[in-house]
């Protein structure tokens, strides 16, 4: 049986006294969500995810944002996975589409990233979704397939266990316009029949996540589908309480 996932993405939000603030707050809910074996963690901004990862339960999953696919070099402005590992990060969101927005994020430099990720026993937690203008045209099922194809291109059935795919329709991201839970669930179970066209029986280890205005009072109607694993949230993560009022209504 799949568990449950609760990741919240801070986005470019908290100062690093903010980030340990919550960390230390989050240390019952951490305790709390291991007793009912549901995974739980947050995706701090870069400057804040050593305050975090110091300062949360060791039960707590702290995740990067975004990461480079290459060790090293002459990337300016970049991160790299063995600076991420030296601060013990091991998990990281890739795809994200504000990043497939605004920083030219193709399934293809996602392939790159996911494999090296993997390649250092990182989990990578892929994003797919389509716009407003793509779901308007009835292309949600188009574009996402060719997002999980390229992004999740030639990777090995046991590289594909260790993914997290995460569908989050860009016109319900920070809109307050929510997806159905039928939308929802329709959409994650047709990822995870391509999931299950790549790589056979492991599509149905593989957690899928709905995310895009997920709030406290929507997540149990979202988490009830038999495809949907868990969520990624943004806003409604950001304080202590809304975050405990997610779980508690997972629970």
């Amino acid at each position: 049986m799949r568990k449950k996932l609760l990741l919240g993405n801070w986005k470019m939000n908290k100062l690093a006294a903010e980030a340990k603030e919550f960390a230390l707050a989050s240390k019952e809910l951490a305790k709390k969500a291991k007793e009912h074996n549901i995974l739980l963690g947050v995706a701090p901004t870069y400057l804040s995810l050593q305050a975090v990862k110091e300062n949360a339960s060791k039960d707590m999953i702290v995740a990067a944002q975004n990461v480079h696919f290459m060790d090293h070099g002459a990337y300016t402005g970049e991160v790299s996975i063995p600076m991420l590992e030296e601060l013990g990060i091991d998990w990281v969101i890739i795809g994200h589409s504000e990043r497939r927005t605004y920083d030219n994020e193709t399934n293809e430099k996602c392939n790159l990233k996911i494999k090296a990720l993997l390649g250092h026993n990182m989990v990578p937690v892929y994003c797919v979704g389509e716009t407003l203008e793509q779901f308007e045209k009835g292309l949600t099922k188009k574009v996402v397939g060719e997002q999980i194809k390229e992004g999740l291109k030639d990777l090995s059935k046991d590289e594909a266990k260790r993914i997290v795919v995460a569908y989050e329709p860009v016109w319900s991201i920070g809109t307050g316009k929510n997806a159905s839970t039928e939308i929802a669930q329709d959409v994650c179970k047709f990822i995870r029949d391509v999931l299950k066209d790549m790589f056979n029986e492991v599509s149905e280890e593989i957690l899928i996540l709905y995310g895009g205005s997920v709030k406290p009072e929507n997540i149990k109607a979202y988490l009830s589908c038999n495809d949907v694993d868990g969520a990624l949230v943004g806003g409604a993560s950001l304080k202590i309480e809304s975050y405990e009022g997610l779980l508690n209504n997972i629970l």
